[in-house]
């Protein structure tokens, strides 16, 4: 009575086997660092002056990854440019990011970017003050 299981076991062993095997080679992918971007943003004005100490705030928007099976994963950078107008960032994942840049006695500036490259490098223009306006003038 019993032989009968037995002999099925067998023939299901290359299946699990095969099985088994395709998985291990799925799950390494679940856990692989999504594509990273090396950016560099440049702050200048509009007659091409570097914008030292300008304010660079970036944000994840939306990335390529999968899964993240509890990784903490960044999603928010601060930092200043230097003396060039250059505001160098960590590898961060691409995908969509939020570039918000301050600086003293300029417009503040903010707009989405798509990153899919290795390395990029953002220009960014800051637009003079704009006088305040008032309907009671």
């Amino acid at each position: 009575m019993f032989d009968g299981l037995v002999g099925d076991n067998r023939a299901m062993q290359p299946r699990t086997t095969i099985l088994v095997a395709l998985m291990g080679l799925a799950v390494p992918a679940l856990w692989a660092d999504p594509p990273m971007t090396t950016l560099r943003i440049e702050v200048k004005t509009f007659k091409d002056r570097p914008i030292e100490r300008a304010s660079v705030v970036l944000d994840f928007v939306e990335g390529r990854s999968i899964a993240k099976l509890g990784k903490k994963v960044r999603t928010h950078w601060e930092t200043r440019t230097n003396q060039e107008g250059v505001a160098k960032l960590p590898p961060l994942p691409q995908g969509k990011v939020r570039i918000q840049v301050n600086a003293k006695g300029y417009q503040t500036f903010g707009q989405i970017y798509e990153v899919e490259e290795e390395e990029k490098t953002i220009e960014i223009k800051l637009n003079p003050p704009q006088s305040q306006y008032s309907a009671h003038q």
